[in-house]
């Protein structure tokens, strides 16, 4: 892995989300030293695409002159070996449009060479055995892949089949709307990003420490949303928050876990406080029944009074003995001997 590499992918603007993916994992891919050269079952399982998908995303990228394919082959198998992959980044990087084969001489125009000058090509001919360096042509396929040698309908002149062949075609409305959709959902999550270094002291233009750099750290920050329930701005929040205690930026988006965790644990709790109080309103709302009236109260509290059982001095108030009064359900010598003033 290079940080050099991966800041590069980074930096290149418009690229599909998925191209830029495939871009990414192919500088991370990239060993100073070496040399990218993954295999295609690998990058495929890095993107979590297929292979078809696979290529046609790094076609789109050799087409935009961001990256050079080289083919190698086992000189002994004659198998097909991982393409070595030469990144826009690397010293001496040339588009794949201004490579001319060392054998045959094409593209050569792109280099500002005559094609006249060219020695002509019998086409008609067979061509050596021996492949060209660069671009491996004149071996025979069925060395290199197993496949006839003829190319067929299916797989073209390539090794993996052709996810173009499906002769029933899905209407274009919905895959370009998902598309827009999830370009849409990048740019909101970067300028989301760039809040986010901001509130924790980085600014997003300039160096940013090795933690913070590349997709791992935006995935990491995604997993705040998906994993903890975190709103965005919830988590600005929280960053914040955090900067008082450290005023120092954090060297990764690890070092704020904790922070992160404790807020979706206050706010869970906080959720289920206030789900608890409303229920609680609810039940003493439902027990409530209807205002007993006048002559209901009054006729209550006589039979307290006419009876002998035991009634308290203040239970019963004077408004309440006028209604008792006033409708003969008692009489003032009863009240006296139940002491009730």
């Amino acid at each position: 892995m290079s940080h050099d590499a991966t800041n590069w992918a980074i930096k290149q603007r418009g690229l599909k989300p998925t191209t830029k993916i495939v871009l990414w994992h192919l500088c991370d891919r990239f060993n100073p030293d070496y040399g990218c050269f993954p295999s295609q079952l690998r990058l495929a399982h890095d993107c979590e695409i297929s292979r078809s998908t696979l290529n046609n995303h790094i076609g789109q990228l050799e087409a935009a002159g961001l990256l050079r394919r080289i083919p190698r082959i086992d000189p002994v198998t004659k198998r097909q070996l991982p393409t070595r992959y030469i990144l826009g980044f690397e010293p001496g990087f040339t588009p794949a449009d201004a490579v001319p084969c060392p054998e045959i001489g094409h593209r050569g125009s792109a280099l500002g060479v005559d094609a006249e000058a060219a020695p002509e090509i019998d086409h008609t001919t067979t061509l050596p055995v021996e492949p060209c360096p660069e671009f491996t042509h004149g071996i025979d396929a069925k060395a290199v892949s197993g496949f006839c040698p003829d190319p067929c309908p299916e797989n073209g002149q390539s090794r993996v089949r052709n996810p173009d062949t499906n002769l029933v075609r899905e209407p274009l409305r919905k895959p370009v709307k998902e598309e827009e959709d999830a370009q849409a959902r990048e740019i909101d999550f970067d300028r989301f990003f760039a809040e986010l270094l901001s509130a924790l002291g980085l600014k997003a233009n300039a160096t940013l420490p090795a933690w913070w750099q590349g997709w791992p750290a935006r995935k990491h920050v995604r997993r705040w949303v998906n994993d903890l329930g975190l709103s965005e701005d919830r988590i600005l929040e929280v960053a914040a928050e955090s900067r008082a205690d450290h005023p120092n930026p954090p060297d990764g988006p690890k070092a704020l876990d904790r922070f992160m965790e404790r807020a979706a644990g206050r706010d869970a709790q906080s959720i289920a406080a206030d789900a608890s109080r409303a229920k609680a309103k609810r039940q003493r709302k439902g027990d409530i029944g209807p205002q007993p009236s006048k002559d209901e109260l009054a006729a209550f509290y006589a039979a307290k009074v006419n009876s002998d059982a035991y009634l308290p001095q203040n239970m019963i108030s004077t408004a309440m003995c006028g209604l008792m009064l006033a409708r003969g359900l008692v009489t003032p010598e009863r009240l006296r001997m139940r002491g009730v003033r």
